[in-house]
């Protein structure tokens, strides 16, 4: 995450180092003493020092690691993270002078990573960023009063656009909802949620699955990559040859300790997550379907529906169509789907190739490239109506629910699974107009 381990205050020493030579020691002592901290507190071991010393006694506010002499950095500040307290400004130090070192480390969780041989203009403004962090005000704690909001958003099909919706969701709630929001993309191997913010993944998702135990509030502060002040993503892009072996405890416990954390939560959830994983979607508020006016995706939406209704019956569902084309024909008319499916779609949202391709140069999402375009209106409205429901207000009759044809309003999925009959009777017209 770009930001220190951040968290409560308490009552610690304002700085302590630890360093391999006298040479850094010597550098960092009349610095100490400018700012009012005691020379003595640079002590001699480095990295290794610093974890066996935190795991006994508190972390100071200020924090200086020399890595010098680690064989593998990236690791050995995870150790310390693990024995670091929250409230932590950690600068680090070392010889490797690679950016891509840089960038991990800083996104593991530390605020700088200086190379040596250290100056003291550059360790004056290295600890003024600290104090300036340490004194500035706080993230705004989840509102008591307001419910947290968690959703999430699954795709009938391959390519129907879901991890679009579901970043673009996540900017209009933290940047136009105000809310703090957490956007979880549990494609381990493909997932796309970094890739469309133009923000490396990082390794918290591999480790959480990895390492359930090791999920709480410090770590989700730590793995967290921030996309914005109030957006955070946690995304993955595993090795394919590396399969994911999980019983899901890992992605259930990430939402809880997302819900403490966030006001907000919404969920990249694969549709095989349902098959694997279905306690995923037991806490979860609303949930979004997203397909679109095919032939598969009417069956898969139908089954979704159907799943949804005997899984999440306290889930509220709104059917979503995506990257509908204005003026071409439909593989199924609008009115076919939802008569197929027995319930309206609640929102369409067209197809616009000039915006997609621009938000995907961007690194940004279609909702925020798009602002206050026409196609990415719907997206707007459905955001509102989100928080709306998060908020504990209620839907208009008819609206998000789902209601089926004939006025019936049981969440889409009434014995939905007997309804392929009426699939099966769109394929005669579909014939027909090839012919």
């Amino acid at each position: 995450m770009n930001a220190p381990w951040s968290g409560r205050p308490g009552t610690r020493e304002p700085f302590v180092g630890f360093v391999c030579d006298e040479t850094t020691a010597e550098a960092i002592r009349p610095i100490a003493v400018e700012l009012g901290w005691a020379p003595e507190k640079v002590n001699k071991g480095g990295l290794r020092n610093a974890v066996q010393t935190l795991s006994v006694s508190a972390s100071p506010h200020v924090l200086f690691v020399d890595l010098s002499e680690s064989g593998d950095p990236l690791n050995d500040i995870n150790a310390l993270a693990e024995v670091c307290e929250p409230g932590t400004v950690v600068i680090a130090a070392g010889q490797v002078n690679d950016v891509r070192l840089y960038r991990d480390l800083v996104a593991s969780g530390i605020q700088d990573y200086l190379l040596k041989p250290l100056n003291p203009d550059m360790l004056r403004e290295a600890f003024a960023t600290a104090q300036a962090l340490l004194n500035a005000p706080k993230h705004v704690e989840v509102s008591e009063e307001r419910p947290h909001c968690s959703i999430a958003v699954i795709g009938t099909r391959g390519g129907v656009g879901a991890s679009s919706i579901a970043t673009s969701l996540a900017w209009l709630t933290s940047d136009k909802g105000a809310r703090s929001t957490a956007l979880l993309d549990l494609d381990v191997h493909f997932g796309t949620a970094a890739l469309a913010l133009d923000l490396e993944p990082g390794r918290g998702l591999t480790d959480a699955i990895e390492n359930p135990s090791r999920i709480d509030g410090l770590f989700i502060e730590r793995a967290m990559v921030k996309s914005s002040e109030k957006l955070s993503i946690l995304s993955a892009e595993a090795p394919i040859n590396a399969p994911i072996i999980s019983d899901g405890s890992a992605f259930y416990q990430l939402q809880e300790e997302m819900r403490a954390a966030f006001e907000c939560t919404i969920t990249d959830l694969p549709r095989a997550m349902l098959v694997n994983h279905p306690h995923l979607i037991s806490d979860v508020q609303v949930a979004i379907v997203v397909t679109e006016f095919t032939l598969a995706a009417a069956r898969d939406t139908i089954r979704i529906l159907s799943w949804l209704k005997s899984n999440a019956q306290q889930t509220q569902v709104f059917v979503i169509a995506n990257k509908v084309h204005a003026n071409a024909p439909l593989e199924i008319s609008r009115k076919d789907f939802e008569g197929s499916i027995e319930r309206k779609v609640d929102v369409v949202i067209p197809f616009d190739q000039k915006l997609a391709s621009q938000a995907a140069k961007l690194g940004k999402p279609i909702a925020e490239v798009g602002k206050g375009a026409k196609s990415t209106a719907p997206l707007a409205e459905l955001s509102t109506r989100l928080l709306a429901i998060a908020d504990g207000a209620a839907e208009p009759v008819g609206k998000g629910k789902g209601s089926a044809k004939g006025g019936k309003s049981d969440g889409g999925a009434s014995s939905l699974m007997g309804k392929f009959g009426d699939l099966k009777s769109l394929i005669p017209k579909r014939a027909a107009k090839k012919k």
